[in-house]
């Protein structure tokens, strides 16, 4: 989600988070489960000669044979049901059949799905074929600060110390790798419930003790972007695709975490 849109959202008005009861929750991860199995099937259909196109008509058959809904498709016009961004394309790339994978691209796969009124949302980035070096500690890099901003929602932190973990991963990792990664910051996570974007944006950097009190029953998807490069974004003619200024290959991580008295429960986690 953009800051702008959900500043346009609070503009005029207090912020309000939506706080689910138990049986919600358990709504949520019922429909996380049919992102995840289809986060999974997409993943393993992915190899060079095969179309974004394809694994989009992968993924809504396997929302709709769940008895759910592809939350993207029709989204304020969005016309897939996955957003496939492969390299420098960091965030909603549009699937298409002249769009065909290579060896070594990489690819982040972006999935939602509507089950019984409730949204799950979660992003997956994976290669097709051998993953390059530099492109498989770029991805581990933002899956582990996915997980350190899953681990910081707890009840009692404010909103920031969640982007904080996820900057100071990031940061470890940069270290870690003797690199430096580019933090996409006109993007970032999001509330998510009887919406798929809703309050409050989660920024994937910034001081800690700002913002909200979480409290338990919020639940928040969690997604960091980094580049290979720097982190200047611009959006395509298409209206949807970002990508790198600096045409630096990115990648992106998602999952919906809610905020429960035992702790983050993962709602899009695989099964197992």
């Amino acid at each position: 989600m953009t800051r702008g849109g959900v500043l346009g959202l609070l503009r005029g008005r207090r912020t309000m988070i939506e706080i689910k009861s138990r049986g919600e929750l358990e709504a949520m991860r019922a429909a996380g489960i049919v992102v995840a199995r289809t986060l999974a099937l997409v993943s393993e259909a992915v190899k060079p000669g095969i179309s974004t196109a394809e694994l989009d008509e992968i993924a809504e058959q396997s929302i709709r044979d769940a008895g759910a809904i592809p939350s993207f498709k029709g989204y304020h016009g969005f016309p897939a049901s996955i957003c496939a961004s492969v390299n420098e394309q960091v965030v909603h790339g549009i699937p298409a059949a002249s769009q065909v994978l290579a060896e070594g691209d990489l690819i982040s796969i972006d999935c939602g799905a509507i089950l019984d009124g409730w949204h799950g949302d979660a992003a997956v980035t994976v290669s097709a074929g051998a993953m390059r070096p530099e492109d498989k500690a770029l991805s581990e890099a933002t899956r582990a600060s996915m997980y350190a901003g899953a681990e910081a929602l707890v009840p009692g932190a404010r909103l920031s110390d969640v982007s904080h973990a996820i900057e100071q991963s990031i940061l470890a990792s940069a270290r870690a790798n003797g690199v430096k990664y580019g933090i996409i910051k006109d993007y970032g996570g999001h509330g998510i419930g009887t919406e798929m974007h809703m309050e409050p944006f989660l920024s994937n950097y910034g001081k800690p003790g700002k913002g909200p009190r979480l409290v338990t029953g919020m639940a928040i998807a969690v997604e960091p972007m980094l580049t290979l490069g720097g982190n200047k974004t611009a959006e395509l003619d298409d209206g949807w695709t970002v990508v790198t200024l600096d045409e630096s290959r990115a990648a992106h991580w998602e999952h919906s975490v809610a905020i429960t008295d035992d702790g983050p429960w993962i709602l899009t986690a695989p099964e197992d």
